[in-house]
C-alpha cells in the first residue's frame, strides 16, 4: 500500500473513533435521593397538644394569692387575695367563691358570669402565693419557717423538708401546736417511734399546723 494511502486510512479511522465518543452517552454522577423536611414533625414535638397537659388540681384557699387577667379588658384584670371567707371581690361581678376550686375551674366561673357584660370573655387565673396549705417549723432544723404543703404531708416529711433535726435537737420533746375550732391545741409527738416505721405516729399535718422542735 502507498504512503499516501496509508496516511488517508489513519486520519478517517481517528475522526469515526471522535464521532463515536461525541454520541457516547456521560455517566453523570446520581443526586442523592431526598427525603421530605420533618418540619411538621417537629412541629408537632415543640407543641404538645393542650388536651395532654397536667390537670390543674391545686384547690384554691383562703389567704391564697391569686392573678385574674381578662384578655384585653385590664380593669377587670389583677391580683387578689382571697379572704378569710373564701372570697374575692371583681369589678362588674361583685364578691365570687374562689375558696375549693381550681384555677381553671375558677377560670371558668369567673368567664360564664362575664358573659353578661363582655363577648365570649377569654379569663386565666394563676396562683401567684400559696398560703392556705402552709405548715410552720421553728426550733431546732435545718431551715425554720414556712413549709408549702403536699397532699397528706406528715410530720417526717414536713421535718424531712425542713431539712431534717440538727444535732442539739430534743427529738422527745417535739409538739404540734394546731388551731381547732377557735382554740390551740398542743400535740405530744414520739418522733423517734415514728421514724422506727410506727406510720400510727407518724401523724398528717393540717394547714396552719406549727411544728416546734426544741
Amino acid at each position: 500500500m502507498k504512503l499516501g494511502s496509508l496516511l488517508v486510512a489513519a486520519i478517517l479511522s481517528s475522526a469515526l473513533n471522535c464521532h463515536a465518543q461525541d454520541k457516547a452517552p456521560v455517566d453523570r454522577p446520581s443526586l442523592p435521593e431526598t427525603s421530605a423536611p420533618p418540619s411538621s414533625g417537629i412541629a408537632k414535638a415543640a407543641a404538645p397538644d393542650a388536651a395532654n397537659a397536667p390537670a390543674d388540681s391545686y384547690v384554691i384557699g383562703a389567704s391564697d394569692m391569686i392573678a385574674v387577667t381578662v384578655f384585653k379588658e385590664p380593669t377587670l384584670s389583677g391580683t387578689l387575695l382571697v379572704r378569710p371567707d373564701g372570697m374575692i371581690s371583681m369589678p362588674l361581678l361583685g364578691d365570687v367563691k374562689a375558696s375549693g376550686k381550681t384555677p381553671l375551674e375558677l377560670a371558668d366561673e369567673i368567664a360564664d358570669k362575664l358573659k353578661k357584660y363582655i363577648q365570649d370573655p377569654n379569663v386565666t387565673v394563676v396562683l401567684n402565693q400559696n398560703n392556705s396549705k402552709i405548715v410552720y417549723m421553728m426550733g431546732e432544723v435545718g431551715k425554720t419557717g414556712p413549709v408549702a404543703m403536699t397532699p397528706g404531708m406528715t410530720l417526717l416529711q414536713a421535718v424531712a423538708t425542713a431539712g431534717g433535726l440538727t444535732p442539739y435537737a430534743n427529738s422527745k420533746k417535739i409538739y404540734i401546736l394546731r388551731n381547732t375550732g377557735g382554740k390551740q391545741e398542743k400535740i405530744p409527738v414520739q418522733y423517734k417511734q415514728a421514724l422506727k416505721g410506727d406510720s400510727s405516729l407518724n401523724l398528717i399535718l393540717n394547714p396552719g399546723d406549727t411544728i416546734i422542735v426544741p
